[in-house]
């Protein structure tokens, strides 16, 4: 047999993850266990304990979120939760916290109300500076790239190299990419966090994260997190994840070469003042993109005139819902200003699902024309 390259097998083992554990008569699928007990008439030979420990359906999911990232994966019930945990596994008392300041807000909400509340320094660094940043002193540096909205990018291998030389554990926030298109831990990140929420899981149905990471220690404070804080996801909303990432590789390449075209025909709207997208050969984060990822994403900030005008833009749209998530199955808008993101009122965040893209853009572009 012959395999195109190391990402066409990750994408088949995937699908097959459970295949070499199947018995006669066994579920393709993963059975949905929702028990919160089980049998243990004694503590010392193994097996399923209690569900705030593990479940059979996290197990199924975390083996396949595995596969894609190349490592071994923990489980959350929202992305934040997984935040929240890699955080406190890693961090060091008097060591500051380095947090992209144009990162996802509530990431910084955390570190005000709670990390600074331990007596944790945090500093707030641009994306774009996280390359010439100083990390003296520093237990975490924290990425996000790109970045959530402004779609800035840093190079990971080279902001990881310089924050381990300073004593840092680096932490990646892949939200935006998946490890479909993005692996931070082979350019050098020890751990990544992601919402699931968003593509993997892609029917806007479920609140899910995952912590993943190499080092068998720090992964297990991050499980020892979860099962001491309680913040363990439900079966359902497991088996509804990997039900999930079962089509995230097929959706996210329908969704990605869209978000190509619709960023392109945007860029030469007249009535678009400015375009954010890593597929662009001109946009600032092209270069770094085109060597640390496999695709460009499938989210575009577009900036029009005014509030007003963005506004009566996303209401005239037929196929963009009004959502403050990204990476469903439909595309999405949202005016990002509206919760305090230092960008422009009139900037929009796209995120292209998986309609059609000739009707798509129709849309797009009737509602271009009435504003």
């Amino acid at each position: 047999m012959t395999i195109r390259n190391d990402d066409d097998r990750r994408f088949a083992d995937l699908l097959h993850h459970r295949s070499a554990r199947l018995e006669q008569g066994d579920p393709i699928t993963p059975p949905l266990v929702s028990a919160a007990t089980y049998h243990l008439p004694r503590a010392d030979v193994g097996g399923y304990v209690y569900g705030r420990t593990t479940m059979p359906t996290w197990d199924e999911v975390e083996a396949q979120m595995a596969v894609l990232e190349g490592a071994p994966c923990v489980s959350f019930p929202s992305g934040m939760a997984a935040i929240s945990a890699a955080l406190m596994a890693a961090v060091v008392p008097g060591r500051r916290v380095v947090l992209p300041s144009d990162g996802y807000y509530t990431v910084r909400l955390f570190a005000e109300q709670f990390l600074k509340g331990f007596g944790v320094p945090v500093d707030y660094v641009p994306t774009l500076a996280m390359g010439q940043a100083d990390f003296t002193g520093a237990g975490i540096v924290y990425l996000e790239t790109p970045s959530n909205p402004g779609l800035e990018v840093c190079d990971i291998a080279a902001v990881a190299a310089r924050a381990h030389a300073a004593g840092a554990v680096v932490i990646v926030d892949n939200t935006t990419m998946t490890a479909v298109l993005q692996r931070p831990l082979d350019l050098g990140a020890d751990l990544v966090v992601a919402a699931d929420t968003k593509a993997p899981g892609g029917h806007s149905d479920v609140l899910f994260g995952h912590v993943a990471g190499r080092d068998a220690a720090v992964m297990a404070r991050v499980r020892d997190w979860r099962k001491l804080s309680g913040a363990v996801p439900g079966s359902f909303e497991a088996w509804l994840v990997h039900r999930g990432m079962e089509t995230l590789e097929l959706r996210l390449s329908r969704m990605c070469a869209s978000a190509q075209v619709v960023a392109e025909r945007l860029a030469a709207h007249p009535k678009v003042r400015a375009v954010r997208y890593p597929g662009l050969p001109d946009d600032p984060s092209h270069a770094v993109t085109v060597r640390q990822a496999r695709g460009f994403g499938f989210l575009i900030g577009m900036t029009l005139d005014s509030a007003d005008q963005a506004e009566a833009f996303l209401a005239a749209c037929p196929y963009l819902a009004r959502a403050t998530s990204f990476g469903a199955t439909h595309s999405a808008g949202e005016r990002r200003a509206r919760w305090g993101d230092a960008v422009p009122e009139g900037f929009i965040r796209l995120s292209i699902g998986v309609e059609p893209v000739e009707a798509l853009w129709d849309g797009i572009a009737e509602a271009l024309a009435v504003v």
